[in-house]
């Protein structure tokens, strides 16, 4: 019988790591990227400088966009990061805070490890912990009252806290803009909830003057202006036809040529191109439209004849902004000018083209569909609208999200702590080794009032202690006041809560990713493809031209 002979498995330059080692790998990889955004947590928490491979800047502290903007490598990591995607696309909110809350989860976990518990005992302990943690959070929340603004106020202005904007002049200015989105645009339902959707909300950033000159516009606002000097520039009670269809002759696929013998043919070619040209118009113009906006171009004699019937054009507009003109004013976008009617324009009270700094805008205004708004953000630099742009989406999606479940928890870590403190008596009913993992489970809950202390100034560990002993004795919503710097016994008479459904969001997310990466045992990872060397490339094209 022949010994010795190896046998390969896995293809030449595969890496395989396993069992324990793997575990802390990706263990190590999800507290260093909790690490990283820890410190952006809360309204004292700071910023992240983050430059990509062709050296754009961004500077943020908005944890969904560092995960989007970071070039991860390790694939425990990546995992955190679909989380953290996960989280901001379900409430938009509670994305430091979920990776943040992961990475703790498995800190305790690596330590239950060392004990020698095994992965599956703390998979099931923070699974029951996960649930607990979810019923108890539901008779910890406070129903709320949406009708009321000063509810929806307070809720974005604890948004807005932790962001650039949470604590300058213009704090003020951006939460009656969202509150007053909010209420164009949410709609009740029969049974007393509310739909709002996000689309209905445009953001349209301009250069130039300062956040204070941002204004909320009832209506649609589009990055471009009229195509023809000859044109309008202001139509009222307009009949828009809404366009995926180009106003100018179709090229050839193929590449083809024409030859002219005489310039009496050359004319004729041209005559007929410009008589289709004025056949669309006269189409157009025959429904009664007298604004087209349409997401191709159009050509100059088209235009023409366009300002000839005092019609108003737009060309070359974005295809989300085709969609939200047509549900704004009721149009139906169509793909081919044969099959435009009447009954397919929109309708708005006023469309018109003005100057917004140094550039031209349209402004579509008193649109069929009330509930369509467009909040026209201003500011000296690109990097400071951009983060304006992410605090007003946070906001939004805050004020969704208590519209969706009217219930709010306390901010400021109290909530965590409580929640701890009610997980470390249920362990005790559970008992066995699973009681451990209950009590990391709670543990790591209490990493965010420990950074949020940290990042007010006080001692964390003395804080922590405050606010178990404090809850101890039942004032279920003593948290940390950030902005002042010192505990709380009641945040939320600071206005310091946040919708119980961002808080649901973070404690499933964080959890699930914590048991996915415990799952792991095994990494087998490819090979990277191999980079052609310049010999072997070079000796390619000798060859090549050998045989040429």
């Amino acid at each position: 019988m022949a010994t010795g002979i190896p046998v390969l498995v896995l293809k030449e330059g595969t890496q395989r790591t396993y069992g324990r080692e793997a575990l802390r790998n990706n263990i190590l990889a999800a507290k260093v990227l909790a690490e990283v955004l820890k410190t952006s947590l809360g309204p004292r928490g700071l910023d992240k400088m983050l430059v990509d491979s062709f050296g754009d800047v961004t500077v943020t502290n908005d944890g969904a966009t560092i995960v989007k903007e970071m070039e991860v490598q390790h694939p425990a990591a990546k995992l955190l990061i679909e989380v953290a995607k996960a989280q901001d696309a379900e409430v938009g909110d509670g994305t430091t805070s979920v990776v943040v809350l992961a990475g703790s989860l498995l800190e305790k976990a690596e330590k239950l490890l060392d004990e020698n518990i095994h992965p599956s005992i703390i998979i099931s302990g923070f699974t029951k912990a996960q649930k607990k943690a979810l019923e108890l959070l539901e008779s910890l929340a406070t129903p709320v009252n949406v009708e009321d603004e000063s509810t929806l106020r307070r809720i974005a202005e604890t948004t807005i806290a932790s962001k650039y904007i949470g604590h300058g002049p213009e704090k003020e200015l951006i939460i009656n803009m969202v509150v007053e989105a909010a209420k164009i645009v949410a709609e009740k339902r029969p049974d007393g909830t509310y739909n709002f959707d996000l689309d209905n909300v445009k953001i349209e950033k301009k250069k130039g003057g300062s956040i204070r000159d941002s204004k909320l516009i009832r209506g649609v606002v589009i990055d471009k202006e009229v195509v023809h000097p000859g044109m309008p520039r202001r139509v009222e009670n307009a009949k828009i036809a809404v366009l995926d269809a180009p106003l100018e002759i179709q090229k050839p696929d193929l590449t083809t040529k024409i030859r002219v013998t005489d310039v009496e043919q050359l004319d004729k070619f041209l005559d007929e191109e410009t008589k289709l040209l004025k056949e669309m118009v006269e189409k157009i113009a025959a429904t009664g439209a007298n604004v087209v906006i349409t997401q191709k171009g159009i050509d100059e004699v088209a235009q023409h004849y366009l300002a000839k019937k005092g019609i108003l054009a737009v060309r070359r507009v974005k295809r989300s902004d085709i969609e939200k003109i047509a549900k704004a004013t009721g149009a139906k976008i169509v793909t081919s000018i044969r099959d435009l009617k009447p009954e397919y324009l929109g309708y708005a009270e006023l469309v018109e083209e003005r100057k917004v700094g140094e550039d031209k805008m349209v402004f579509i205004e008193g649109a069929k569909n009330p509930r369509s708004v467009t909040i026209l953000l201003r500011g000296s630099n690109d990097m400071l609208l951009d983060e304006v742009e992410r605090s007003i989406n946070d906001a939004l999606h805050s004020i969704r999200n208590i519209m969706r479940e009217p219930k709010i928890v306390g901010g400021g870590g109290a909530v965590e702590i409580e929640l701890a403190e009610r997980l470390r008596e249920y362990a005790r009913t559970v008992g066995g080794k699973e009681q451990l993992a209950i009590e990391a489970f709670a543990d790591a809950l209490e990493v965010i009032p420990t950074i949020l202390a940290e990042s007010a100034g006080l001692d964390a560990l003395e804080a922590l202690l405050q606010l178990r002993a404090k809850h101890n004795q039942g004032m279920k919503n003593a948290g940390i006041d950030v902005l002042e710097g010192k505990i709380n016994d009641d945040v939320t008479s600071k206005n310091i809560y946040e919708p119980i459904l961002v808080k649901k969001q973070v404690i499933k997310g964080a959890s699930e990713a914590a048991v996915a990466i415990l799952k792991i045992d095994d990494i087998i990872a490819a090979a990277p493809p191999k980079k052609e060397s310049k010999k072997e490339k070079g000796g390619e094209e000798m060859g090549k031209y050998e045989f040429d």
